[in-house]
């Protein structure tokens, strides 16, 4: 089973298209799967959008009453796949974007390399196509310094990159290690970097596939904020490169 997590704020213009594609390219690449949008308090017609959607696709909507917020939205849908999952060492987990920037037509290249043995496949981003906002063609350039000293895993590129696909063992064991507490804490594109640390750990392959992204596609104005997105990046890899840094607790004997 293939689950589609889908957080999703004000999206009216473009959610139904990406599910529609989703449909189209899950036809020609036939897998069970479920598509699972996470509707963050929007306050346009997001919802209306979804519902005649839900009668023809196998799709469940959750609808947060207050903004959470994309790492809570991203959480959520995450814990939700791992509940449903009755086969976690075959399922998989494809996280994306609701604004339609991420093409539908990656998600076979991404599946695949699950079903080839890794365990994370991050999509790095090599091309950003046309209307790149400047803010975001400028913070990407400051990533690579931010993130030196962090260790990933080899060929991983784009930490920042939140369309992924996950083994649901990995994740499962992941949330287990929380013990119920948060997974992410912080927001965007450092919220993506928190949860390839965690997942890190019970990977035994991780991997890259090369996707374009297309800001031309997106139907509304970016909401990215450079300074904040780079400083919560900044501060969790300064709390990932500590914690690495600790000396192992010793086993205590009751």
């Amino acid at each position: 089973m293939i689950y589609f997590c889908i957080p999703a704020y004000n999206e009216a213009a473009t959610v139904g298209v990406l599910l529609w594609k989703i449909r189209r390219v899950m036809d020609e690449f036939p897998r069970d799967y479920e598509i699972l949008v996470l509707d963050d308090a929007s306050s346009d017609r997001t919802l209306d959008v979804l519902a005649p959607y839900a009668r023809v696709l196998p799709l469940t909507v959750m609808r947060q009453e207050r903004r959470g917020g994309y790492a809570a939205a991203v959480e959520r849908l995450l814990r939700e796949t791992v509940s449903r999952s009755t086969h976690p060492r075959r399922d998989v987990a494809v996280t994306l974007q609701a604004d339609f920037t991420e093409a539908p037509e990656d998600i076979p290249g991404l599946v695949k390399r699950i079903e080839g043995g890794a365990d994370i496949v991050e999509a790095t981003i090599v091309s950003e196509g046309r209307d790149v906002p400047r803010s975001l063609r400028l913070a990407r350039r400051g990533i690579p310094w931010m993130l030196r000293g962090t260790t990933f895993p080899e060929g991983i590129r784009d930490p920042v990159s939140g369309f992924r696909a996950y083994r649901l063992s990995v994740l499962r064991r992941t949330l287990a290690d929380r013990n119920g507490s948060p997974l992410l804490t912080a927001e965007g594109w450092a919220a993506n970097v928190e949860l390839l640390v965690a997942a890190m750990p019970h990977s035994r392959r991780t991997e890259a596939f090369e996707v374009e992204r297309r800001y031309d596609m997106r139907q509304r104005a970016s909401r990215f904020r450079p300074w904040s997105t780079l400083l919560d990046v900044w501060n969790v890899t300064r709390r990932i490169r500590r914690a690495s840094s600790l000396p192992p607790q010793p086993e205590t004997t009751g």
